[in-house]
């Protein structure tokens, strides 16, 4: 993993060199001292090169943003506490290194709890900063107390209620690297008004994780042996690339090794991107609503190579049926996913990049899967990407998803809500690049795109364009950043796929209710155009498909944020789709297949 961001001036330090006297102009600055646990906090953050911080105002959390008023740091000011955790989530996914967000006591330490829960299972590195009634009162059901660590125990990889002024800085400097070492994830750092208001003179030390916590990087040299012989001997070998080869940055380890050896590769969901989807040997994404062709390979394949993958059910429909000719390698840095739910015949267990350069270095040959290669190619014809576009229906939210992605390059940054919108922007859109893709995976959580894509485009480098593609449901759910990205004057352009339906809930009651749709049609949306002109961004309507290209490109050459209201057909549905639980090389291409 990353090694933390050295630290950068800040204004005390700047003003400290402006009134030195020393006449070396390459004179370091001398930081003015840390006075309270409060200013240890933000030294912290500092130490570690923090840029960013997302969060919302607060009685209890006061006394910490009174230290950052003094900071380098850009703080920015969300409109709800659950946007600022999505935004930092973002920020972690498409920088590398953890978002910050913050919030104060009670219900703004609760509201973050649907953005630790997603980063948690998407295993995002995110740290929070919450406040907390004093210490004296806690317990006492003092106004705004919330038993802040109790109730995110079981959504982050570590909390801390920190006690100590003296100690507070240390206890946010080890969530910041707990945070992104191993495994990712959220953590969090709860901190009483009266701890970070009292006096110390104690600097922050540096940031490192508990002596206790070990990282096993390099796999077992005997396992990865076998599993070298194993692919050599292969006659149908797949790579299976997960969401920890993009967090362990181990996309260029997995490409090489994939066209080294000429092994066909297929991602899953939060893997969009770690291999160039335009290239001969991808499969794209395989599961519930993955491609055809890419779920053929893995029903039909021999050899699973797995790296970073946890094996959802969203991944492996049934269980039984999953993959049932193959022997699994299974690479991953936790050893609790190796086998807890495909077994694995070869388990590694360590750091993605280190244990697949193992592997390299061990396969003397590659596999004899000439006839394997040729029939994943012939799955591709079979069963392509592909949709009907009738002039006497409604536009096809898919036909939008592809204009958008012709009108940018192959750098764009994709960010999404959940729902249909999903996954017509994973099936229609190319990806090649890691950390272009910024989604809602494990949890599933509508709202997710757009506080998303103002954490991403903080991220992002200035050229990259970050798209938010959002269904009219999801969006209803966080809409209100739009006063974020006009105030920051954000560069984010937003493609609400609107159909007046909760799309996937409808498509589901079709298919599995006799189409009873209780409480997911709409009948009646806002329009998504003029509300965004309320909020000072720009709005834009399609209704036509002869509108689609030249909206589309408004709105991209729009430098702030825009807002897309694409009128779609309510009628169209996902495809291909996998049942839950059902078997993922019996594939649902229409409704009467399922």
């Amino acid at each position: 993993m990353s090694e933390p961001a050295p630290s950068v001036a800040t204004p005390e330090q700047e003003r400290a060199q402006e009134r030195s006297d020393d006449p070396e102009p390459d004179a370091e600055p001398t930081a003015e001292p840390v006075t309270t646990g409060a200013q240890s906090v933000i030294r912290a953050l500092e130490n570690v090169g923090v840029e960013y911080a997302f969060g919302v105002q607060g009685g209890a959390i006061m006394p910490v943003y009174d230290a950052l008023y003094d900071s380098d740091i850009r703080h920015v000011t969300m409109a709800h506490e659950q946007g600022a955790s999505h935004a930092a989530d973002a920020y972690g996914i498409v920088s590398g290194e953890p978002g910050i967000c913050l919030a104060t006591s009670g219900p703004g330490a609760t509201n973050l709890v649907t953005g630790l829960a997603d980063a948690d299972m998407d295993s995002d590195p995110v740290v929070a900063l919450t406040g907390q009634v004093p210490t004296e009162m806690v317990g006492n059901d003092a106004f705004q107390e919330t038993d802040t660590t109790g109730v995110t125990t079981p959504i982050t990889k570590a909390n801390t209620f920190s006690s100590d002024p003296d100690t507070v800085g240390d206890d946010v400097g080890e969530a910041f690297a707990l945070a992104n070492t191993g495994r990712p994830g959220p953590t969090l750092v709860d901190l009483p008004k009266d701890v970070t208001l009292d006096d110390t003179e104690r600097e922050p030390g540096e940031a490192r994780v508990p002596d206790t916590y070990d990282v096993q990087e390099r796999a077992d040299p005997e396992v990865v042996r076998a599993a070298a012989r194993r692919i050599e001997s292969a006659d149908r070998p797949l790579f299976l690339l997960g969401g920890g080869v993009i967090k362990g940055d181990a996309s260029a380890e997995c490409r090489e090794f994939a066209t080294d050896h000429e092994i066909p590769v297929a991602t899953t969901m939060p893997a969009i991107g770690a291999f160039p989807e335009d290239h001969e040997l991808s499969m794209e994404m395989a599961g519930m609503h993955g491609t055809g062709y890419a779920n053929m390979a893995i029903t039909h394949c021999d050899t699973l190579i797995a790296v970073g993958t946890r094996f959802d059910d969203r991944l492996t429909g049934g269980i039984e049926t999953f993959a049932p000719d193959a022997e699994v390698i299974h690479v991953d840095i936790d050893p609790a996913e190796i086998s807890k739910n495909i077994h694995a015949e070869y388990p590694l267990v360590g750091d993605a990049a280190t244990v697949v350069d193992q592997l390299s270095a061990e396969v003397e040959e590659s596999p004899r899967a000439k006839k394997w290669r040729a029939q994943c190619q012939q799955w591709k014809s079979e069963y392509p990407m592909a949709y009907d576009t009738p002039e006497d229906e409604p536009v096809k939210p898919q036909f939008v998803v592809e204009a958008v992605d012709e009108a940018t390059s192959d750098r764009a940054i994709v960010t999404t809500g959940v729902g249909q919108h999903q996954m017509w922007a994973c099936q229609y859109w190319t990806y090649t690049e890691p950390r272009t893709w910024v989604s809602s995976h494990g949890l599933g959580t509508m709202g997710y795109g757009f506080p998303a894509a103002i954490g991403a485009r903080l991220a992002a480098e200035d050229d990259q364009e970050v798209i938010c593609v959002e269904g009219d449901g999801s969006f209803l759910m966080t809409m209100q950043e739009l006063a974020v990205a006009v105030r920051e004057n954000l560069d984010i352009t937003v493609v609400v796929l609107n159909n007046e339906y909760i799309g996937m809930v409808r498509q589901w009651q079709d298919a599995f209710f006799e189409g009873r749709h209780s409480a997911s049609e709409y009948g009646w949306c806002p329009e998504f155009d003029k509300l965004a002109e309320a909020f000072g961004a720009r709005g834009f309507r399609i209704d036509d498909y002869d509108e689609v290209a030249d909206t589309v490109e408004a709105a991209l050459d729009y430098d702030g944020p825009s807002v897309i209201d694409a009128h779609v057909d309510p009628q169209a549905n996902v495809y291909p789709m996998v049942p839950s639980g059902g078997d993922n090389g019996q594939f649902a291409l229409t409704e009467d297949q399922l």
